[in-house]
């Protein structure tokens, strides 16, 4: 009996993915609930498990992009597991003989632990490091893709990555290659949409800065306190999306969408929190923000953060949002226009944390300052909205004691 493989409806909107790689080979043995596949759509990947165990047959080459409920394989459900070979109903020698082969799974088990997927296995053999020396953090220690771009750093200190180097000729002075590289499924939806957002909306952006000092001093003095009694560190974010909430509620059109002749007004905010990973930008969504504490913020962004990285978000947990911010900010960012995740009218931009000379109250004194920018969609947010806004986030900032008492 023949179990077909075929891709599963991920969201509403995906209709085409691309099989990024295959975690097994054609003909290899699979146990039910085994990860075969790596499925990309244009919001996040995903491993596909077997539905049954059996032999896999592969029908779908890794890099082909497939309709949502396209045949990629079949598994063979009557194929014996490998050793597991049945005796003979009437010889007691048959017994004897299987006995031995008991030993095999031990004995290749510690080698299956470093086996790494087909596109980690093309890295480690561009960085010449060897799948031995590299820990998996995958199902049953598999090398994922990540494990493999990460060992590259140490890579250069292995001698089996230095003979291989040593093998390969030296790339000549002045040389220009070119490496022709396919853009992958989400770097092509994130393209599309930031083209849509620049001609589609009336995109204007106001700035302004903040003095965190009282944030600073905030978190200094509750930071032991806050994690010993939440479980997680406070951190800017969430004092930051908490201004954004209060804030929204004086000016409702931040956080409105426009649908047809129509504009959407939203009574909760939905904040999306731009993340970075290995395979692009992508922007979890935390749900009715303004009704959760510092904490319940910070576990959510958390929860978000590390599932968006690992490449587990769901298309549901990046779909909805009402208002987003991006943090430029931890990659250095001075000062930046971010562009509008269409189909929100508004966009808030943190950059890095800056101490500068500032006059207050006719004295020079030198503060820790942060420009915002806060992008939005000129057809339905005038300049007074856009900058009154920005102007409350930065006065709750200043005196976070508000975000507390809702004043």
């Amino acid at each position: 009996m023949s179990v077909e493989l075929k891709i599963p409806v991920i969201g509403e909107s995906v209709t085409e993915v691309t099989l990024s790689s295959w975690l097994k080979k054609d003909g290899e043995y699979v146990a039910e609930g085994e990860a075969v596949c790596e499925i990309e759509s244009d919001k996040a990947s995903m491993e596909l498990p077997a539905p049954s165990a059996g032999v896999l047959k592969i029908m779908a080459e890794a890099g082909a992009e497939l309709k949502i409920g396209a045949k990629i394989g079949e598994l063979d459900t009557t194929a014996a597991k490998p050793g597991a070979t049945a005796p003979h109903p009437n010889s007691t020698e048959a017994t004897k003989k299987v006995e031995p082969i008991k030993e095999a799974p031990q004995t290749t088990s510690s080698k299956e632990v470093n086996v790494p997927s087909p596109a980690a296995r093309k890295i480690l053999d561009e960085k010449g490091v060897d799948a031995s020396a590299v820990s998996g953090s995958g199902k049953d220690g598999r090398i994922t893709k990540e494990d493999a771009m990460n060992a590259q750093a140490t890579s250069a200190s292995k001698p089996q990555a230095a003979s291989t180097a040593a093998a390969k000729p030296a790339a000549a002075p002045g040389a220009r290659n070119v490496r022709p590289e396919k853009m992958t499924r989400l770097r092509k939806t994130i393209a599309t949409k930031l083209v849509e957002a620049k001609n589609t909306t009336a995109m204007l952006t106001t700035f302004n800065e903040v003095d965190l000092s009282a944030c600073m001093d905030m978190r200094k003095k509750y930071k032991e306190a806050f994690q010993k009694k939440h479980g997680v560190g406070l951190g800017f974010m969430s004092l930051f999306t908490k201004a954004c909430t209060v804030a929204l509620k004086d000016w409702p059109s931040i956080n409105a969408q426009i649908n047809g002749d129509e504009i959407i007004y939203h009574d909760y905010a939905d904040v999306g929190i731009a993340v970075s990973t290995p395979k692009g930008l992508v922007v979890p969504v935390v749900r009715n923000a303004e009704s959760l504490s510092l904490a319940q913020i910070e576990k959510e962004i958390l929860n978000l953060a590390t599932k968006a990285r690992d490449g587990k978000i769901t298309i549901e947990e990046m779909q909805g949002g009402t208002f987003s911010i991006t943090n430029g900010g931890v990659f250095g960012s001075m000062l930046s226009t971010p562009i509008l995740n269409i189909p929100q009218s508004a966009i808030l931009g943190m950059h890095n944390i800056i101490e500068r000379p500032v006059a207050v109250n006719g004295q020079v004194v030198i503060r820790p300052m942060m420009y915002l920018a806060l992008s939005y969609d000129h057809r339905i947010i005038d300049g007074r909205e856009s900058v009154s806004f920005l102007k409350q986030v930065k006065e709750l900032l200043e005196d976070p004691s508000r975000l507390l008492l809702d004043v």
